[in-house]
């Protein structure tokens, strides 16, 4: 075979085969596009994060990803069209309806994207400036949208797949109660969720607790069903929503202070000395740096217990901080301390007195056996 005779025979091979190269070009494209996609978008992402806007870097990190895939399927299913005319395969007739499931899909992953990276911009920038954020209220809103888009999106499949969303909706009506019935403590925790996201009781990072449960611990995640609280010894409570429906919760990270309320007894040989005593207490109170003198400030005879005289103090501190408090309290029960023995008096204990008649001679008494 001569030259002239090999160029004729492949000629006459690609002209029939042109497909391929066609096939061929449009996953260079794709590969071209992704490859411009991933040099350039870390670059663009450092220049929108230096500006003020929330959502420009958050839309365009949402994006990496789904349109790297967009890129490639589109390409996919191109290529296979192509192929399906060629070669008329009954199996690639799918591709379509495949393609068009597929890019709902990714839509949808990147609007969930996009929510997930607006809340964390939102939550990192206001940190940054030291503003304060509801992170429960962004969280719950965050939620809600990314449960709204992943409704909206099995809605439009269906509506693609050629089911009809009215149809689905009536049986949504007509099986609402059997469903309601099977799923009522999923609704329930549900619905409870919502009154925690409304009202609002606490806060993730708040310490609360029950006093009808035995709950007590920080909040570390409200969720639709459950909610996480981390307990002091740092096991996982798992604590089902609705049940913050039946009980008290009480939530000591919104204490405006913190209370020392104490009781300090005197030996009866001091009576003379209790009246300074209170007196000069009271005044390092009201000179103590931590103490808040605005709120209420007692120190007062309080009771004649059975071994002492009992005076009791009742303050507040400035702090809550739970650590700082418990040093004030112990800077001031030691100032107590020193004020009793600087006025000659001491603190009692227990003790017991035995009254003898006068007469009575003991000295010869033998035990009784």
């Amino acid at each position: 075979m001569n030259f002239f005779e090999l160029t004729k025979l492949n000629k006459n091979f690609f002209g029939e085969q042109t497909w391929i190269f066609e096939v061929f070009i449009i996953i260079i494209i794709a590969g071209f596009l992704s490859f411009i996609l991933k040099r350039y978008h870390h670059k663009v992402i450092l220049k929108l994060k230096k500006t003020k806007i929330f959502w420009d870097d958050a839309l365009f990190d949402a994006a990496k990803k789904p349109l790297s895939v967009l890129i490639w399927i589109t390409a996919l299913a191109f290529s296979a069209n192509i192929v399906k005319e060629h070669t008329k395969l009954i199996i690639l007739g799918a591709i379509s309806p495949l393609y068009q499931i597929g890019v709902l899909i990714i839509i949808c992953w990147f609007l969930i994207r996009f929510i997930t990276c607006f809340e964390n911009n939102i939550i990192s920038v206001k940190q940054a400036k030291g503003e304060e954020i509801d992170q429960t209220t962004v969280d719950a809103i965050a939620q809600l949208l990314r449960i709204s888009v992943i409704i909206i999106g099995f809605l439009v499949a269906l509506q693609s797949f050629g089911y009809s969303i009215s149809g689905v909706l009536a049986f949504g009506g007509i099986g609402g109660i059997a469903v309601g019935f099977a799923a009522r403590d999923l609704l329930a925790n549900f619905f409870g969720g919502m009154m925690i996201y409304m009202d609002r009781p606490f806060n993730v990072g708040d310490w609360v607790r029950s006093p009808d449960k035995e709950i007590e611990g920080t909040v570390e995640k409200i969720g639709w069903r459950l909610t996480t609280i981390r307990t002091f010894d740092k096991r996982p409570l798992y604590v089902p929503n609705s049940i913050f429906n039946n009980i008290s919760v009480e939530n000591p990270s919104r204490m405006s202070n913190r209370r020392i309320k104490e009781t300090i007894g005197i030996r009866y040989d001091d009576l003379s000395k209790m009246e300074k005593i209170i007196s000069d207490v009271k005044k390092m109170l009201k000179q103590h740096t931590d103490i808040d003198t605005t709120k209420t400030l007692i120190v007062n005879f309080n009771e004649f217990a059975p071994s002492s005289l009992d005076f009791f103090i009742y303050t507040f501190t400035k702090t809550t901080d739970w650590v700082r408090y418990h040093e004030i309290k112990q800077d001031i029960l030691l100032n107590i301390i020193n004020i009793i023995e600087s006025n000659g008096a001491e603190c009692a204990f227990p003790t017991s007195t035995l009254h003898i008649s006068p007469g009575t001679d003991i000295s010869n008494q033998e035990p009784k056996r």
